[in-house]
Order: structure tokens, then C-alpha cells, then sequence
């Protein structure tokens, strides 16, 4: 999150303006489709086979910027962490771990064994060639107004909240299906440069819709916040919990079809595609985290069947 923003960039959310293309001074191709990532076919292969790491520790799934990628402990590990950050472990062994968009080229698995043995495994994380807009004027928006602070401020409490909520939902363990299908319209990571200055980089993956157009869960997990009222910039705002670290935010629906505490099955209709809060026309907006990484949503799920 950068300032005031939790999921996304005002600057991203601004009218149109004209833009420099990276390689050529034209407008820049719309956001329908995800950019060529610089190696595998990461869109049509979320995960692999499980392949081991000298601790013992196997790992399914590529480390890339914005990826997740599925693991299991031997026996014996009484802890794991990334780059610091304590990784969650089942009772049986299996884990998350997630890339952030930024994340550095080289992240360490620090692996604990219950007889003191600690054991470091270097992973190298790949970056990916995001979609970057240049823009040839100034951001507009400045410095927020005291009054959108003292309503933005509530709303981030809320938020925070939300993510320090911890359930115990197995969703994590699925393959993630699409909350809604229609047209990507926007994609993970791309990023406008406003005169020089980049912008924050978009959160999430949005997919085009009409008003009304069900929403459902992409995954099992427990409802940790849904809006009681639309949000500054996120509109309705539904927040879902999978369990291991990760979750879930829909942002911008015309209604909200569950509550603060419920259980949802993975396809089960949660909610409504709207244009609810800052957003230039109905869609969905749907971002994940794990932990405090931001994962690319398109990682997990692959193609979309139309």
C-alpha cells in the first residue's frame, strides 16, 4: 500500500490522458490480456510438480515476481521462514510461499529441524517484463483533502483488521477457479509513469461486466469484512480469507451477498460486479495477498474458459 491507497493507485483511476507508448510515441495498447512473461508459460502452467530442495523441502511452482507456490516440510521441520517472515505450516507439512510483484532476484527459505539444524535454500526469483504506460503529464490528485483523510482513515483500519483476521479454511489447498469471467481488462503489475514519476502498480486483475453480473468465491474460505458501506476507492468491498496467509478482496460490487464471519464454498455466489467507489465502469476487481506479498491472481487460475 502506498499512502492513502490499499489496493490500487488514484493515479490509475484517473481520466484519460495521453500516453507514450514504451517503445514508440503512440497511445499504449489497452489492458486486455496479460504480458509475456520473460520465461515459461507461467499462465497456462500455475503449478508443477513437486521437486525437491536439499533440506527435503519440495516445491511446486515457479518463483516468480507475483507467484504462489505450494511446498511441503519434511518431517522433523518445527519452522520455516522467507527473507524473515515466518511461513505458516500444516499439521501434515504442506505450505504457501508468495512472491511479491517487487520482489528481489534472490529470496532464502531458512528451514528449522527440531534437532537445531538450520538449513538455507537460496531461491532464485525470476522477474517478469510488466506493462508499463508513460504518460506525458503530471498525476493529477496532489496531496489528499483533510476530509477524504478523516473518511480514507476508517477505512484502512477496517481494512487492516480485516488481514489480521486468521481462520482456519483449507481454500488454499484448491485450484483457484475465476470469480467471474468476462474480459480482462486489467492485469496485475502494469504501472503508469506520470512525467517521469511512476504511479502504484495495479494490485489485482479486472475483469469486465456488466451491473449484476454474479460474483462467486474462487476458493473455500471465511468472510473477514464486507463493507457495511461503499468505500472511498474500493466501493463495496468484500474481503475472504483462505487460510495459510492468503485472501482474497473484490472491490467495486453493486451488492454484497454474504456477511462478516461466513463460510463460503469455493463457486458459491458472493457478490455482484458493480462501479462502486473510484472505478470508470463496472468490473470486478479482484487482488490477492499472502501475507503482505501481492500475488498475481491470473498465476493461479490460468486461461479463463469463456
Amino acid at each position: 500500500m502506498r499512502g492513502a491507497l490499499a489496493f490500487g493507485s488514484l493515479a490509475m483511476l484517473a481520466v484519460a490522458v495521453p500516453v507514450l507508448a514504451q517503445s514508440a510515441p503512440q497511445p499504449a495498447p489497452a489492458q486486455s490480456a496479460a504480458p509475456a512473461p520473460s520465461g515459461p508459460d507461467f499462465l497456462t502452467r500455475p503449478f508443477g510438480a513437486m521437486r525437491p530442495l536439499p533440506s527435503g523441502v519440495r516445491l511446486s511452482g515457479a518463483p516468480v515476481q507475483g507467484a504462489l507456490l505450494r511446498g511441503t516440510a519434511p518431517r522433523g521441520v518445527t519452522a520455516l521462514d522467507l527473507d524473515g517472515v515466518k511461513v505458516p505450516v500444516a499439521p501434515d507439512g504442506a505450505f504457501l510461499l508468495g512472491f511479491n510483484r517487487d520482489a528481489p532476484p534472490l529470496g532464502v527459505l531458512t528451514v528449522t529441524f527440531a534437532d537445531g539444524q538450520v538449513v538455507t535454500e537460496p531461491l532464485t526469483v525470476e522477474p517478469r517484463a510488466w506493462r508499463r504506460e508513460f504518460v506525458a503529464v503530471a498525476a493529477r490528485g496532489g496531496v489528499p483533502s483533510e476530509a477524504f483523510m478523516a473518511r480514507r482513515k476508517p477505512e484502512l483500519e477496517m481494512i487492516e483488521a480485516a488481514r489480521a483476521r486468521q481462520s482456519d479454511s483449507a481454500g488454499w489447498r484448491q485450484q483457484f477457479i475465476w470469480p467471474a469471467t468476462g474480459r480482462v481488462s486489467g492485469i496485475f503489475g502494469s504501472q503508469r509513469i506520470y512525467a517521469g514519476e511512476p504511479g502504484s502498480f495495479h494490485s489485482g486483475v479486472d475483469v469486465a461486466g456488466s451491473v449484476g453480473t454474479p460474483v462467486v468465491a474462487p476458493a473455500d474460505g471465511v468472510v473477514i469484512l464486507a463493507a457495511p458501506t461503499p468505500f472511498s476507492l474500493e466501493g463495496n468491498l468484500l474481503m475472504i480469507d483462505h487460510g495459510m496467509g492468503l485472501n482474497s478482496a473484490f472491490l467495486h460490487l453493486s451488492a454484497i451477498d454474504v456477511k462478516l464471519g461466513d463460510t463460503v464454498r469455493q463457486g458459491q455466489p458472493i457478490g455482484r460486479i458493480g462501479a462502486t467507489g473510484r472505478a470508470t465502469g463496472p468490473h470486478l476487481h479482484w487482488s490477492m495477498k499472502w501475507n503482505d506479498a501481492r500475488i498475481d491472481p491470473q498465476l493461479l487460475v490460468g486461461p479463463m474458459a469463456q
